[in-house]
């Protein structure tokens, strides 16, 4: 019996066609607000309307972890007063733009934290904010869960 080939696939950019780049292109310039039509962000790039409309929905660009836009940070750090407000002057200071805090009920006098946050507008590396996040006082350890 012969499997059927797989439904999705992740392709260098370069190796595909340059209509499906362009189409990626043109969605990533509606999404953040660079072009508020269809027809404008199509002629932004060089294709037609239609090519834009054949191709829209199936064509989605790939983050990894490193890279990507949205991060999930476990932090597990001591429950005593301003050890989280400094945590959260890192992620401040670095960039990253928090957009949940979930905190656990403190237990034997350590708080789990977990943040997530976009960071495509990070000033420094990733692991940067990891080490910074490590050496805040209080914090026991600062890791990415998900990402």
């Amino acid at each position: 019996m012969v499997s059927q080939p797989a439904k999705y696939f992740i392709v260098e950019a370069s190796a595909m066609p340059e209509i499906i780049r362009k189409v990626a292109w043109a969605k990533q310039l509606l999404e953040l607000g660079e072009e508020s039509t269809v027809n404008a962000a199509a002629k932004a790039v060089g294709i037609s309307r239609s090519a834009f409309y054949k191709y829209k929905d199936a064509v989605r660009p790939f983050n990894d972890m490193l890279h990507g836009r949205i991060v999930t940070v476990q932090v597990m750090m001591r429950d005593e007063p301003g050890v989280l407000s400094g945590v959260l002057n890192v992620f401040a200071g670095t960039g990253a733009n928090i957009l949940t805090i979930n905190q656990n009920i403190p237990v034997n006098g350590l708080a789990v934290v977990t943040i997530t946050a976009e960071t495509s507008g990070l000033l420094q590396p990733l692991d940067e904010l990891l080490s910074q996040g490590n050496r805040t006082t209080g914090v026991i350890k600062c890791e990415i869960l998900a990402g």
